[in-house]
């Protein structure tokens, strides 16, 4: 892996990690469009470790609490009615189904799950599905209305990001509007149940990055990998902080847009032998 390729990939991830537009898609199609080769899945879940710390960081005072009143909760009846108890139980239940799919599949994930039709086609109708999901919504429940209900139907909604193209963030918010939920509400549940699956899955994909078992990957060195990762954390810090404010006051259908743009795009490249697919 060149350094260019390393700094523009950390950029590309950082933007894209927490927007509904597939940061892992996007690392696949800058790789395929600009370097001519894929960075590879282990890539991906490496750097996406510098956006997690971005989430860590920017929500630590909401993870403390919500970690030690569940602590707590363990011992003591009385807290266990508080919101944040629960919410220890949602995100932790709601990572069961990434956890067990993501071991089941985890070679059809770094093999034919990286195929760009595939990609391109989970870009446009995904992308169709959280424009029904933002004009179907009504937006009328909060995190005091959330329910165990919500974090499993959310849950199984992030496991379908193990496909590139589909988006963890795309997913958990679509789920969430069909659930009723506010924007925001959605937005900030998919963070926090991200943390245990994207850890997870990075640090125990660090071994491969370095030594990519996939032909035509490229492996980037011990310093390329910590650069790209810290771009990552950077970006993605200032994209938390963005996509709150945007959610907040307005719909989504600009990804939507874009999602269905970028993987027309990429499909007439394909069509027309520009890029190959694998």
């Amino acid at each position: 892996m060149t350094w260019v390729e390393a700094i523009v990939l950390g950029i590309v991830q950082g933007l894209t990690e927490f927007l509904p537009v597939s940061s892992s898609g996007h690392l696949r199609i800058t790789s395929a469009i600009f370097f001519g080769r894929d960075a590879g899945a282990s890539f991906t879940a490496v750097t996406q470790l510098g956006t997690e710390a971005a989430v860590l960081i920017y929500f630590f005072k909401d993870i403390w609490r919500i970690v030690r009143t569940w602590v707590l909760g363990l011992f003591d009846r009385s807290v266990r009615s508080s919101l944040d108890y629960r919410m220890g139980w949602y995100v932790i239940v709601g990572t069961i189904p990434i956890g067990i799919l993501g071991l089941l599949f985890k070679d059809q994930i770094r093999t034919a799950g990286r195929n760009l039709y595939l990609i391109s086609g989970t870009l446009i109708v995904f992308g169709l599905v959280l424009a029904f999901a933002e004009y179907w919504g009504r937006q009328t429940r909060t995190l005091e209305n959330f329910r165990m209900r919500d974090g499993v139907i959310m849950g199984f909604a992030q496991a379908m990001a193990l496909i590139p193209g589909v988006s963890r963030s795309g997913g958990t918010l679509t789920a969430g509007l069909l659930l009723n939920l506010t924007r925001e509400t959605a937005a900030r549940y998919s963070f926090l149940l991200a943390i245990p699956a994207v850890v997870i899955s990075g640090v125990f994909s660090i071994p491969d990055v370095f030594e990519p078992s996939a032909p035509g990957t490229a492996a980037p060195s011990v310093a390329q990998m910590a650069v790209a990762t810290v771009i990552a954390f950077a970006i993605g810090y200032a994209a938390i902080a963005w996509l709150l404010r945007y959610v907040a006051h307005h719909t989504l259908y600009l990804f939507v847009l874009y999602r269905v743009a970028l993987g027309s795009l990429v499909l007439c490249l394909l069509l027309t032998g520009t890029i190959n697919a694998t």
